[in-house]
């Protein structure tokens, strides 16, 4: 009777370990959830943090999904640059993406504050005001354009890469014509700086760079490794002038047509795939500058005290771009960002 009394006991223990595990993943119970495939497209390679956070997203979306919902991801820019792929993900022709809200600051120009000239000291100021109160106020603003944002990931610090001079001061930057985003800031800033801004869709740059139709770029040590723009740049300094996150986001036309169930696994495995992405991308950044060194490219730290000249002299920028945001925002975000100081330290 013992004997008896026990299988029945780890039967029912097994069947409840089972079904928590199902539930704890959201995998095999999910009331409703319909087969679907999800275009995501990203301007960078499959081996870049982007392309692996996407990677990380589309496995949790499988997985949680019992296979339901597929994550199909479009590499290398093929469905176009980031402007082009917000057009289409608010028309609703392509669902997923990831960008730097940089990209988006023509519809929501409060993404600016997160592009403030040398604002985020540490990757963990970043993580605590992007995941705050300030991030969230400023993804709350986002459906209204037919947007929503799920979570912030990382592209990591700019710099600067060139193929005719390295930048050991701030004059060093004087007419070089460095490419950056269709972004007012950042031209504002390069121009400011010395430089002769280029707005340039990402797909077009490596090409630009080759053909001398720009002297040079501003990224992370990643999307310059990645992209081999070794073989076109011969300088990287390390300028370190912006911090960017990276957003992973879908078209509101797109989440207003999932289930209460669905909604949950692309939030959960977003938040999941932040959290693995930024741990990659910070692992990264050290491989991808030796990467760099290897194939030749020359690569110089700047002293603080330039840096501080840089800062001084892009002041007027921020300025500029804090008055359009607003005092109540640009306040709240400098209250965040000294808190997360204290924090980080």
């Amino acid at each position: 009777m013992n004997s008896i009394h026990r299988f029945k006991r780890s039967f029912l223990a097994a069947g409840a370990a089972l079904l928590l595990g199902t539930f704890t993943t959201g995998t095999a119970w999910a009331a409703d959830v319909k087969e679907r495939t999800i275009k995501l497209p990203i301007v960078n390679q499959l081996d870049h943090p982007q392309g692996l956070g996407a990677q990380k997203f589309a496995d949790l979306m499988s997985a949680k999904s019992g296979g339901k919902l597929k994550v199909k991801i479009f590499p290398g820019g093929t469905l176009g640059g980031e402007q082009q792929v917000a057009s289409a993900m608010q028309g609703g022709t392509v669902e997923a993406s990831m960008m730097a809200p940089a990209q988006l600051v023509g519809m929501i120009k409060e993404f600016v504050l997160l592009d403030f000239p040398f604002a985020f000291a540490t990757e963990r100021e970043a993580d605590l005001v992007l995941d705050g109160p300030v991030g969230k106020k400023l993804l709350d603003m986002m459906p209204a354009k037919g947007l929503v944002g799920l979570a912030y990931m990382e592209q990591g610090y700019r710099s600067i890469t060139n193929s005719k001079r390295p930048i050991q001061k701030m004059e060093d930057i004087q007419g070089l014509k460095i490419r950056t985003i269709l972004n007012p800031l950042y031209i504002d800033m390069l121009n400011a700086l010395g430089a002769n801004a280029v707005p340039m869709p990402f797909p077009e740059l490596y090409t630009a760079m080759e053909s001398k139709a720009v002297d040079g770029q501003e990224n992370p040590y990643a999307t310059a490794e990645a992209s081999k723009f070794y073989e076109v740049q011969k300088y990287m300094s390390n300028t370190r002038h912006i911090y960017n996150p990276q957003m992973l986001l879908v078209s509101k036309k797109f989440w207003d047509s999932l289930s209460a169930d669905e909604k949950k696994i692309v939030q959960d495995s977003a938040f999941e795939a932040r959290d693995y992405q930024r741990k990659v991308a910070r692992e990264m950044s050290e491989k991808s500058r030796q990467e760099l060194i290897k194939h030749g490219m020359l690569i110089n730290d700047v002293a603080p005290a330039e840096l501080q000249r840089m800062r001084d002299k892009v002041k007027p920028v921020v300025d500029k771009y804090a008055a359009q945001v607003g005092e109540p925002l640009v306040k709240a975000f400098q209250a965040e960002l000294e808190k997360a100081r204290v924090a980080a330290k």
